[in-house]
C-alpha cells in the first residue's frame, strides 16, 4: 500500500547537479566540476572550538535564537566589518544558510504569492517556493550583464509580489554588484510593500573590494531578512551554520518557526561559529587568492577553446561560459562531455530555462584537478566539433 504525499510534494526531485553526480558513479577517473564545496580544510582554530565544545559537554539545547554569545559575535562581526548594526535579538543562528532561507520563506509565503528571482538562480531555491504554495517569477538578466536593475524588477512586480529573493554574488555566474548599483535597487524596493531577502552567503568570496551588503542602508530594514553563514567563507559547509538577520518585530515572529522546526542550531557548530568570527578572519583572503588564481586559468583556457563569456565572476567560484559556439543543448553537452571526456559540469537550464546555453563549472577545485579537466575538455572538443 502507498500512501499519497501533500500535492506540493510534486515539486521535488533530485537537482541535476545530483544527478549528475549519480551518473558519475561508474566512471573512476571522472574529473568533477559541479559541487560548490570548497576544497579547503577548516580553519584549525574553527576545528578546535568544535572538538572543545564536545569535550567540554556544550551540547544542550541553546536559546531557539542560539547562543547569545554566538548572536553578540555575528552582530559584532558585522558592524565592524559593513558597518550595519544589528542587536543579537534581532539574529537567528540557523544550520546553515539553507534552514535560514526555509525559516525565512515558511515565515512570509502565503498560497499564490509571487517571489521575484533574477536569473539564472540556484536551482535551490525554486522547489523551496513551490512546496510552500508560492509562485516564482523570474527576471532576465542576462541583458544587464547578469545584474538586476531597479526598472527590471519595478516591470515585474504585480499586486501578488510578496518578495524579492537575491544573491550576490551569485551562484551560478559569480557576478556581483557595486556599491552604487546596491543603493539603487534599495532606492526603488523602500517605495514597495515586499520583502527583500538577500542571500549573501557568498559575501566573503568577492575578488575585488569588499562586498556592499543590502544590510547596509536602513531605508530597507524593515523590509530585509540577511542570509548568511559560514559555508563558503570559512570551508564549513557540514558543520551546518548560518545567519538570519532582520529587524526584530520579524526576527521575533520568525523565532517560533525556528523553534518549530529545529528548536535551535547545532551548539558546538555555534561555538566553533564565535571562533571563526573572532580569530579565522584571514580564511577567506587565503581562499580567494587561489580561487582568483584558477578563475584566471578558466577564463584563459575556455576562451581559447572558444567558449564565451558573457560576464567575468567577481565572487563565489563558479564560471558560466556560452556554449552557443558548439550547441544549444546545454544538457546533452554535459551528458557527452561526462560520457566520452569523464568531465562533470552542470547544464546551464539547471538554474532555470534563462540560463540555458550555458555550463556551469565550480573552482572550487584545486588547480591540478582543474587543469586535468580542461585537458580532457580540450581533447574533446578538436575530436567532436572539429574546430
Amino acid at each position: 500500500m502507498k500512501l499519497t504525499l501533500n500535492n506540493n510534494s510534486k515539486f521535488l526531485s533530485a537537482p541535476s547537479i545530483r544527478q549528475f553526480s549519480n551518473r558519475m558513479k561508474n566512471i573512476d577517473d571522472c574529473i568533477n566540476l559541479t559541487i560548490g564545496q570548497p576544497d579547503f580544510p577548516m580553519p584549525d582554530v574553527v576545528k578546535n572550538a568544535y572538538i572543545n565544545a564536545i569535550k567540554e559537554d556544550k551540547t544542550s539545547y541553546s536559546h531557539n535564537k542560539g547562543l547569545i554569545e554566538t548572536r553578540n559575535a555575528v552582530s559584532l562581526y558585522f558592524e565592524k566589518r559593513y558597518g550595519f548594526k544589528y542587536s543579537s535579538e534581532e539574529i537567528i543562528i540557523t544550520n546553515g544558510a539553507s534552514e535560514a532561507l526555509d525559516t525565512a520563506l515558511r515565515s512570509i509565503i502565503n498560497q499564490g504569492d509571487e517571489i521575484l528571482i533574477p536569473g539564472p538562480v540556484y536551482a535551490g531555491y525554486i522547489p523551496l517556493i513551490k512546496t510552500l504554495g508560492g509562485i516564482p517569477v523570474y527576471i532576465d538578466t542576462t541583458v544587464t550583464d547578469y545584474k538586476v536593475t531597479a526598472d527590471a524588477i519595478e516591470a515585474h512586480i504585480t499586486s501578488k509580489t510578496k518578495a524579492i529573493l537575491l544573491n550576490y554574488p551569485t551562484n551560478p555566474t559569480g557576478v556581483t554588484l557595486a556599491y552604487n548599483e546596491v543603493y539603487d535597487l534599495t532606492e526603488m524596493l523602500k517605495t514597495k510593500e515586499i520583502f527583500i531577502i538577500s542571500d549573501e552567503i557568498y559575501a566573503e568570496n568577492t575578488f575585488s573590494g569588499q562586498h556592499t551588503s543590502f544590510a547596509q542602508f536602513d531605508s530597507i530594514r524593515d523590509q530585509l531578512l540577511l542570509v548568511g553563514g559560514l559555508s563558503k567563507s570559512h570551508s564549513a559547509t557540514g558543520i551546518r551554520i548560518g545567519f538570519l538577520i532582520g529587524a526584530e518585530y520579524l526576527i521575533e515572529k520568525l523565532t517560533f518557526m525556528q523553534a518549530y522546526n529545529c528548536i535551535c542550531a547545532n551548539v558546538p557548530a555555534q561555538i566553533a561559529c564565535i571562533a571563526a568570527l573572532n580569530e579565522g578572519l584571514e580564511a577567506p583572503q587565503y581562499m580567494n587568492e587561489a580561487y582568483i588564481e584558477r578563475r584566471d586559468y578558466l577564463i584563459q583556457k575556455l576562451e581559447a577553446l572558444g567558449f564565451e563569456l558573457d560576464a567575468k565572476p567577481e565572487g563565489a567560484f563558479y564560471i558560466f561560459p556560452n556554449i552557443k559556439k558548439f550547441t544549444d543543448n546545454d544538457f546533452e553537452f554535459c551528458v557527452d562531455v561526462l560520457e566520452k571526456a569523464h568531465v562533470a559540469m552542470v547544464p546551464g537550464s539547471s538554474f532555470t530555462d534563462i540560463g540555458k546555453g550555458h555550463i556551469r563549472i565550480s573552482y572550487a577545485y584545486e588547480l591540478d584537478a582543474l587543469k586535468e579537466g580542461m585537458r580532457r575538455l580540450e581533447n574533446y572538443i578538436n575530436k567532436y566539433y572539429n574546430l
